[in-house]
This record gives structure tokens, C-alpha cells and sequence, in this order.
């Protein structure tokens, strides 16, 4: 059966090594960081939502649903992963998987949600995450509705916090991307990275 597919971008932290704020806003040649990740997003998903929490209007521009944790205390990716599944569920009941990303990784591949299904089929697998030169990165990453009731007892009744921890309960797929000409997975979560991508936007332009 085919999979229709939402993207959710995950913005709920709180930002702590960029020096507080939104990731996604902070800019990225002339650019919000969220713009450039919608972009390479946008095409391959039948919709995308952000996952974010505190006040929604700040998000206005982007004309997006915006879903947030349903734990509290900033309970991390794990609780963006459910925000998404839970909102898809009441949502757009046509939605057989949902693809996480971050709101801070502005170098997307523009074949990531195809090589996640890819992946998931060749192994057989309930779910997906990529790894960049063997390194994997647990939060962008192929997830089906159908486990949502797991992750939601995992989350609220376990205080479940760390990605890998659940996945390691399902049968993963993993999707591995080489880091030449760029990291499609780097995160801008300091300055001082947000300054490394914009030199590297600036190299290579938005080819990832």
C-alpha cells in the first residue's frame, strides 16, 4: 500500500546552546532557517505541520498547522515524535506515516523521504532513521501511525525520553547518506555552527 506521508518539523526545544529563541527563525543567507528546511521538505511530503510549543503566532508567516508537546517541561524529539503522530491521527485520518526532521538541519536531502521508505521495505522494518558516514541520527526519521499508542505509553506512562531507547524496541531500518559535499544532517545548534552553515551555504549553494 502506498504511504501518504506527513512531514513534521520538529521546533518544540528550547534552544539553549543558540542562546534561547527559535532555531528555525534564526537566519541562514537572508533566510529563517525554517524557510530553507520547508523547501526541501515540501516536495517530498503530502503536508508538513510544525511541532512546536509556547505561542503559535510567531509561526504565522509559514502558514502552517502548529502542534504542540501534549507532556510537559520541553520533554524533547521523542515528544515532537508523538505530537506529530497524535495530530496526523485526529487530523488527516489518510496518513500512514509521518517523516521528523529538525528545524535547525538546513542541508535536507531532497531524496530523504524516498530513501527512508526505500530502507524500511529493503529490511522489512515498522520504521526508519538515516545515519550520515555510519553516524546515526535518530530524529529524522520514517514513522508509522499504527505505533502511536507504543510511543504514547512509552512517553507518558514510562517518562520515556530518548529516541534510540524506543526504536531499539521496533524493527529499525536505517538509511545512510554520504557527508560529501555537505553533512545533509549537520545542525546548526550553537552561533558558531549557525556561522559553519552559513559558509557552507554560501560553498555549495542549496545542493545536498
Amino acid at each position: 500500500m502506498a504511504r501518504d506521508i506527513l512531514g513534521v518539523v520538529l521546533a518544540g526545544g528550547l534552544a539553549r546552546r543558540m542562546g534561547g529563541g527559535d532555531k528555525g527563525l534564526k537566519q541562514l543567507g537572508g533566510r529563517p532557517l525554517l524557510e530553507l528546511i520547508l523547501q526541501r521538505l515540501r516536495p517530498q511530503v503530502g503536508a508538513i505541520i510544525l511541532n512546536a510549543n509556547g505561542d503559535p503566532a510567531r509561526f504565522a508567516p509559514f502558514g502552517l498547522p502548529v502542534a504542540a508537546d501534549a507532556v510537559p517541561d520541553f520533554a524533547g524529539p521523542l515528544a515532537g515524535v508523538l505530537a506529530g503522530l497524535a495530530w496526523a491521527r485526529q487530523h488527516r485520518p489518510q496518513t500512514t506515516h509521518i517523516v521528523t526532521v529538525p528545524s535547525d538541519g538546513p542541508f535536507l536531502p531532497l531524496d530523504l523521504v524516498a530513501r527512508l521508505e526505500a530502507a524500511c521495505d529493503a529490511a522489512q522494518a515498522e520504521l526508519a532513521c538515516v545515519a550520515s558516514a555510519g553516524r546515526p541520527n535518530p530524529v529524522v526519521g520514517l514513522w508509522p501511525l499504527v505505533l502511536h499508542d507504543d510511543l504514547h505509553r512509552a512517553v507518558t506512562e514510562e517518562g520515556l525520553r530518548k529516541v534510540d531507547i524506543w526504536t531499539a524496541r521496533h524493527a529499525l531500518a536505517v538509511a545512510d547518506f554520504a557527508v560529501l559535499p555537505v553533512d545533509p544532517f549537520f545542525n546548526a545548534n550553537t552561533p558558531e555552527e549557525l556561522a559553519e552553515a552559513e559558509a557552507l551555504l554560501m560553498q555549495w549553494g542549496r545542493q545536498g
